[in-house]
């Protein structure tokens, strides 16, 4: 059986589309040079030798096969079109694959079905923000290339007046298939264990129907992974705040077939590749969330 806990996220996306009538600004639109993915494409340059290492069977159509859930800004999300994946994870996996020579085709799925999507051999990767952890790693190969913690966040000024160490009755969203999840439920059961009234917890598929319900006043407060937290205050007009400090930091990998260890091992090479050549920084600078940059890609890290 496969464990979908996975670190996962908040925001706004177009798919969100609630988050327009609450004066919320769409994920998509850049109004100036200094707002997060405007700017230059950024690109790398194919490494010959990482090429020949792909094998037959994933470059043979010249394309990676990629399923991402695209409601998770600013890592994955859609476009002002309503169709094209952007977002970090977005911009820097297509430098990875086009350093082995190919081109990443994305497919927006549900996030809890991309992993048997892989496993099944629908996608060739798996790339939306998955935190690489014991049980995913009993399951898929998986390759680091980002850092994150959970960010807390909540109405500006905290009405609800929500501790996020002690959120016991309070009412926090959260997406379905999260290590959010498996947080939020393990606190509420602290609360019972002591006597005290259980987190009212309403999930959701899509994280942005989360901040949505959060800023609508639904909820009290939602917890995410910390850039996809921070991005969601900072695009929120002034409506929410985060909450607490980030914790439980944790490197997000790249999800690959578990048979597939070959390609899993060149993927691995490609990531330390545009780490090496300046790519790598270029893209998380150009979303903002460099603070989670690495400074060496593992396959299949356990700690």
């Amino acid at each position: 059986m496969f464990n979908f806990n996975g670190r996962r996220r908040a925001v706004l996306g177009v798919t969100g589309a609630a988050l327009l009538t609450l004066s919320m600004a769409a994920c998509g639109e850049q109004d100036s040079a200094d707002e997060p993915g405007a700017g230059a494409t950024v690109t790398a340059a194919a490494d010959a030798d990482l090429a020949a290492k792909v094998p037959d069977t994933i470059k043979a159509d010249g394309v990676i096969k990629v399923g991402t859930d695209a409601t998770y800004a600013p890592a994955e999300f859609l476009d002002t079109d309503g169709s094209t994946v952007i977002g970090f994870d977005i911009e820097l996996f297509n430098a990875v694959a086009q350093k082995l020579g190919l081109k990443a085709e994305y497919e927006s799925a549900p996030f809890d079905a991309i992993l048997p999507g892989v496993d099944s051999g629908k996608y060739e990767v798996g790339v939306s923000s998955f935190t690489i952890n014991a049980e995913r790693l009993q399951t898929v190969n998986m390759v680091s290339y980002f850092s994150a913690g959970t960010q807390w966040a909540t109405k500006t000024g905290n009405p609800a007046q929500v501790d996020p160490d002690n959120a016991c009755g309070k009412k926090i969203a959260v997406q379905v298939g999260t290590v959010q999840l498996d947080d939020i439920q393990a606190r509420s059961k602290k609360c019972t264990d002591a006597g005290q009234p259980e987190i009212s917890i309403d999930q959701y598929q899509a994280q942005s129907d989360a901040t949505a319900a959060v800023v609508s006043g639904k909820n009290d407060a939602m917890l995410a992974d910390s850039p996809v937290g921070a991005y969601a205050v900072q695009q929120s007009n002034g409506q929410l705040e985060v909450l607490g400090d980030i914790y439980e930091s944790a490197p997000y990998g790249y999800a690959v077939k578990k048979d597939q260890t070959a390609f899993a091992e060149v993927l691995q090479e490609a990531v330390q590749a545009v780490i090496a050549d300046g790519s790598y920084e270029a893209a998380l600078k150009k979303w903002g969330v460099e603070g989670g940059a690495i400074t060496s890609s593992a396959l299949n890290p356990t700690s």
